[in-house]
């Protein structure tokens, strides 16, 4: 779907509206920019901002109405469109002019770009303005890529810089970055950057020069402990602690994945299959596939007792003071 809005927008073939909703900012963000370059291939292009959180689509339907002074179009960017979702009602701290915007829909300014991005799971369905916007404006799903669609547009990104990745390589980046395409595409950037005249991404470059985000090395700290290693659980966590993170947040990010595991788990014992179970659990499928390839899988009880030991630990920072590291500290040493 992008990839034709794309082709469309670099042929010059602009759209007057779009909206594109959805909760992967990557596309939102990509798309905006890409109409920007285009826009601007003569001169430079006059662009608005309008947070439908705080002002009223009034305040977008009349600048997209006013002609432009520095160019032939203009960009309009009308952020959080709120009226496409279901809410309920007195909720809202702007009241939006619904019935104007339907109208204006019909005959847009054709000399003004209005993009509305609503950056939401879903829309309603029933409201008019979003059927109406399905039908008038170029409606764009902004909705994060399964697996292999992932490592594909990993590979297309390398790709663009002439470059290589290996699989593994993929696989790591993933596992690192998790699937945040606008950090993704900052990690590539930055991969392709170092290589220099070398041609190949290996999962050892990833290893050493990639970001690691707080949620990676719980993971991590999480598995070497269920793997009863012990020496690299208290390493990764020490580490944490060198970089000011708190020990009941490292707590309460060891309890929730704990949790997803033992749902995985349960719902593949159940025969459900890993695409099911990411759609169940909200989670990504390529997580799914790190948990269920794991060949000595915790069993649920010792999840369970390992939940029950972190809740204790979570009370105890709560109400008590003196050396909090203390307590995650025996929790690691401690292989159940």
């Amino acid at each position: 779907m992008f990839t034709k809005a794309w082709k469309e927008i670099a042929n010059g073939k602009i759209a007057p509206v779009y909206c594109i909703y959805g909760e992967e900012t990557y596309f939102i963000d990509e798309t905006i920019e890409r109409i920007k370059k285009a826009l601007s291939v003569h001169e430079e292009v006059e662009m608005t901002m309008f947070d439908l959180e705080e002002s009223p689509v009034d305040f977008v339907i009349d600048e997209a109405d006013t002609y432009p002074f520095l160019s032939d179009r203009k960009l309009i960017i009308a952020k959080n469109a709120t009226f496409l979702k279901a809410a309920e009602k007195g909720s809202e701290k702007v009241e939006h002019d619904v019935k104007r915007l339907e109208n204006w829909l019909n005959h847009p300014s054709d000399f003004a770009v209005t993009i509305f991005t609503a950056p939401y799971e879903k829309l309603d369905e029933r409201k008019k303005i979003t059927k109406l916007m399905k039908e008038l404006s170029v409606m764009l799903h902004a909705e994060a890529l399964g697996e292999k669609d992932l490592a594909v547009w990993i590979q297309s990104e390398v790709a663009s810089f002439e470059k290589k990745i290996e699989d593994e390589a993929i696989d790591k980046l993933i596992e690192m970055v998790g699937e945040n395409m606008n950090q993704l595409q900052r990690e590539i950037e930055k991969l392709v950057l170092y290589l220099g005249e070398d041609k190949m991404i290996t999962s050892d470059l990833v290893e050493n020069l990639v970001a690691k985000t707080l949620e990676h090395d719980a993971f991590k700290m999480l598995n070497a402990y269920l793997a009863h290693n012990v020496s690299e659980a208290l390493r990764i966590y020490h580490d944490l602690l060198r970089q000011k993170e708190e020990p009941i947040k490292l707590v309460g990010l060891l309890a929730n994945n704990i949790r997803t595991m033992n749902n995985v788990y349960y719902l593949h014992k159940k025969g459900y299959p890993p695409t099911q179970i990411s759609k169940q659990l909200k989670i990504h499928p390529y997580r799914v596939k790190l948990m269920l390839e794991k060949r000595d899988r915790p069993s649920e009880e010792r999840l369970l007792k390992a939940l029950n030991e972190l809740a204790e630990i979570d009370i105890l920072l709560k109400t008590t003071g003196g050396n909090r590291e203390r307590y995650l500290e025996m929790f690691l040493l401690k292989s159940l």
